[in-house]
């Protein structure tokens, strides 16, 4: 299977497991994420239905309007990617603009401007719930146009929904399968990613997780759960009913490129009694 980028710049995209995740994905009629992100296990499987969701509002507006509108969107957000547009003090202006702005159509062209504009297409908010992330000072960004279109294709058989991972995990039916990447677990105590829109997840939420994807897998509907996170002695304990599978990734969120390194990675598949993971 060919495999698809998604139209968003994405911390922590799957993209590069793309491969590793398919493997250890189970057989079903729906795949559900409760952390879809960018979307790159959604474009880069085939399941019948997709129930896709995340608790940042603008990423959920943004998906229903590409599978709504997406001749529109398209032709409109071409526009912002210019030469003009990308200097430092038109990023700006569009910055504040999307921070004021109540428009749903219009705040998803701007969220995907800066998402192609700002630092390392890094999604932070402040605790007011203001994009902060600065100019990313490119030649010339990218504009997803084929991307895009690829997303509005294959999000005809998506349902995008924005509320946190537990409402999600709670309504999965039986037959379908769920995929998790939550905010990964720091490696150290100064490498902590785990800022998630304008939330954090604690320690707390990632073992409530870890014991909902064991309550799904293991109760009545029987769906099989696979979580992706870093590879540590705390995500072995909470993991520790599931079947583990290591991986190494390259990291990409790095000022120095030379400082990139590869790190172990896990694959925690909970499934129920003779579900085999191939």
């Amino acid at each position: 299977m060919k495999k698809n980028r998604a139209f968003l710049k994405w911390a922590g995209g799957k993209y590069p497991l793309i491969e590793d995740i398919r493997r250890h994905l189970p057989a079903g009629d729906c795949l559900i994420e409760p952390f879809v992100g960018a979307g790159s296990v959604f474009l880069n499987t085939d399941y019948d239905r997709y129930i896709l969701a995340d608790i940042n509002r603008d990423l959920i507006n943004l998906y229903g309007i590409v599978k709504e509108r997406h001749l529109e969107f398209i032709r409109d957000a071409r526009l912002l990617f210019d030469d003009e547009a990308n200097q430092a003090h038109v990023f700006y202006l569009y910055r504040t603009e999307f921070n004021l702005c109540t428009d749903d159509y219009r705040r998803a062209l701007l969220f995907l401007y800066l998402n192609r504009h700002c630092y390392n297409g890094l999604c932070r908010y402040n605790l007011r719930g203001e994009f902060n992330v600065p100019f990313g000072r490119y030649k010339k960004p990218y504009f997803p146009e084929t991307e895009l279109y690829r997303f509005a294709d294959k999000a005809q058989r998506a349902i995008f929904v924005c509320e946190p991972y537990s409402k999600t995990l709670s309504n999965a039916p039986s037959g379908s399968v769920v995929y998790c990447d939550p905010p990964y677990v720091p490696l150290s105590a100064t490498a902590n990613f785990t800022a998630y829109h304008t939330n954090s997840f604690s320690q707390v939420e990632q073992q409530d997780l870890a014991v909902q994807a064991y309550q799904l897998a293991s109760g009545a509907a029987q769906v099989p759960v696979l979580i992706s996170n870093h590879d540590t002695p705390e995500t072995r304990q909470w993991y520790r009913q599931a079947q583990l599978h290591e991986v190494k990734v390259r990291r990409t969120i790095s000022r120095n490129t030379l400082g990139r390194s590869s790190v172990n990675e896990l694959l925690a598949l909970f499934h129920y009694p003779g579900k085999t993971d191939s």
